[in-house]
């Protein structure tokens, strides 16, 4: 299944595959999938709230979840373990992103992202989706498939934001802006999170759908703006919707 997301209305192409069939993510203008519309990973809103304003549906514990739609690729997170370290820095082939991590917004999804760069599994695999449109300018990576539709193998509990600012109510649906510099998690759904996620290089209208798991830095977004200004090869969904022109390359990530 394919993660996407979905802005203000729009199915915003974005395929955010994420890490299974139940987690895969696709982007589309409302990201489908996790991302912006969640295309394979769905997440069950639940009523808890952690201190830092975040729907979640952990209670000190990580419950992840086998996804039986794929194959195991590394293995499940300790439940019980805690990330150490603030910074994730994926070293590209367009340059270095470092996102600072959010334990307290997201403790089991940046658990689970730590692991599995310590895991080698973000190495050598493509950001296989750009997106350029007037409400949605995300980057989408960590699908070791590059399809959209890849992902670990379990599915992450959804932890997701009530603190963004509002957006506009599109056809019924509430929408939320996730700003510049923001890095959140891809699905397809409630309860479908596994390892795509996308990289805010310009304010996104998107339901509130998607975890939000940390930030880049200023460098960071200098390097993720240059390769959103190099466009969107030819042949995607659409000339705003698709892999980036000049493929980008995870060639490593490392937590410190």
């Amino acid at each position: 299944m394919r993660t996407t997301l979905r802005t203000a209305g729009i199915v915003a192409a974005l395929a955010l595959t994420l890490a299974g069939c139940v987690a895969r993510e696709s982007a589309s203008e409302q990201p489908r999938g996790s991302d912006f519309t969640p295309s394979s990973e769905t997440a069950t809103e639940t009523e808890a709230e952690t201190e830092t304003e975040t729907e979640t549906a952990t209670d000190g514990t990580c419950e992840f979840q086998a996804d039986p739609s794929q194959q195991p690729v590394v293995g499940l997170p300790p439940e019980d373990s805690q990330a150490t370290g603030t910074t994730l820095t994926l070293t590209t082939s367009a340059g270095p992103l470092a996102i600072q991590l959010d334990t307290g917004r997201a403790p089991c999804t940046v658990s689970s992202q730590v692991f599995l760069a310590g895991e080698g599994y973000f190495d050598n695999t493509v950001c296989h989706r750009l997106t350029t449109s007037a409400s949605l300018k995300v980057l989408q990576c960590g699908d070791p498939e590059g399809t959209g539709g890849g992902g670990p193998g379990y599915v992450v509990p959804d932890e997701l934001p009530t603190d963004l600012p509002e957006g506009p109510t599109t056809s019924g649906t509430e929408t939320v802006i996730y700003q510049r510099g923001i890095v959140a998690m891809a699905n397809a759904g409630p309860n479908t999170t596994g390892s795509q996620f996308f990289l805010v290089f310009g304010d996104s209208t998107l339901p509130p759908n998607y975890t939000v798991w940390g930030k880049l830095d200023e460098a960071s977004l200098a390097t993720l703006d240059a390769i959103a200004a190099g466009g969107v090869a030819a042949g995607g969904q659409s000339p705003e919707d698709g892999p980036p022109a000049t493929e980008v390359t995870i060639q490593s990530a490392q937590a410190a």
